[in-house]
């Protein structure tokens, strides 16, 4: 077995193992082992299952498989701005999109740039990354990311629209995709500021990000040339 093939399994199973504890087999469990009982079987598997993915990734060289033009770099890095602002707003403010969260008011801050701003958040870190990287262990383990994100916010809409009535309404004041509310009328494009809190602890957090990366994983996240 190839390491890649390794990797796509190890990133395979966290990905499987989050949705099903998510969602069919989270009932059942919870009704079993209780909610402290669940929130151990779900950390067990989801960190065992990323850390067994980490520790592949590691072992596997390196590659290229396509080069992207200088700017590409520019561009990434304030993708992933937006991303940490997104990510900053969705912990600072009330989600209705998040599990456990009740339904009901007005959308406010980034979830009126998108409804799932963590999720979002995920998935821009993912896209980056397969396009700047473009090596293919990355990109599996990326790739498996970026489902859980997206796949997993769809999940999370239809399962709050069918136990809360009411996330309905917040549906149809929002959007899924980044800005979907502004360029269908939903929302006014000045709700697409992200508030000052966002805003200011995303820079802050990206700051942060940009001068430990190169310590954490090795290479710069700003290259020139």
């Amino acid at each position: 077995m190839s390491d890649i093939t390794l990797l796509i399994i190890a990133i395979s199973v966290f990905v499987g193992g989050h949705e099903l504890l998510s969602h069919p087999l989270r009932a059942p469990l919870v009704a079993r082992l209780g909610d402290k009982g669940f929130l151990l079987v779900y950390s067990a598997v989801a960190f065992g299952s990323l850390g067994w993915a980490g520790q592949v990734w590691k072992g596997i060289a390196p590659e290229r498989l396509w080069s992207l033009p200088p700017y590409a770099n520019a561009l990434a890095v304030a993708a992933m701005l937006f991303a940490f602002i997104l990510f900053v707003g969705s912990v600072t403010a009330p989600n209705p999109a998040l599990m456990g969260m009740p339904a009901g008011g007005s959308p406010r801050g980034v979830m009126r740039i998108t409804r799932h701003p963590m999720m979002w958040s995920f998935a821009i870190w993912a896209i980056v990354h397969i396009a700047l990287t473009a090596d293919p262990r990355t990109i599996v383990l990326a790739s498996g990311i970026l489902t859980l994100a997206l796949f997993g916010a769809a999940m999370q809409d239809g399962k709050k629209r069918v136990a809360l009535p009411g996330y309905a309404n917040h549906i149809a004041a929002t959007g899924f995709m980044p800005f979907g509310a502004q360029l269908r009328g939903r929302q006014p494009w000045r709700a697409a500021l992200p508030g000052l809190v966002a805003t200011v602890g995303g820079v802050a957090l990206w700051a942060l990000v940009l001068w430990g990366h190169p310590l954490v994983i090795g290479l710069p996240a700003l290259q020139f040339g």
